[in-house]
């Protein structure tokens, strides 16, 4: 294990933050549409690609053309949290805008509920909620 630099031990709050999450798409200003009418913000297209710039308290989204096949598992996926007893008027609505559901899970963890949902292009996402603490 390598030695942690002078500059960096004695800081005492991090100071990374996700500066976006970023998609490989077949149709990148489609697929950026999708995610602008979810979160809200405005896309910035420039060439190919589409930036979605963060809302306030959010993140922002950088989609770009798909440069090789789409694999066939999924790495890695959004994990998006809304206030608790919204889950599924929210799921409607991301239904509404053209996303799949395909799961939910509602009574396996008493810290969480989500739904599984995938956008337009396939890429899975959850819709979350967790419980005030007094009810978990």
């Amino acid at each position: 294990m390598s030695e942690v630099p002078d500059s960096v031990a004695g800081m005492t709050a991090h100071q990374i933050t996700l500066g976006a999450f970023n998609l490989e798409a077949q149709n990148p200003a489609l697929l950026a549409g999708f995610w602008a009418a979810v979160t809200g913000a405005t896309p910035s297209p420039g060439g190919e690609s589409v930036y979605l710039p963060a809302s306030p308290g959010g993140f922002a989204m950088f989609f770009q053309p798909r440069t090789a096949p789409r694999p066939e598992h999924q790495a890695s996926h959004l994990d998006l949290t809304v206030p608790w007893g919204s889950r599924q008027a929210e799921v409607d609505r991301l239904v509404g805008l053209g996303a799949t559901f395909q799961w939910n899970v509602l009574e396996e963890h008493p810290h969480v509920q989500w739904t599984t949902l995938a956008d337009p292009e396939g890429n899975l996402f959850c819709v979350a909620e967790h419980p005030p603490a007094d009810q978990q």
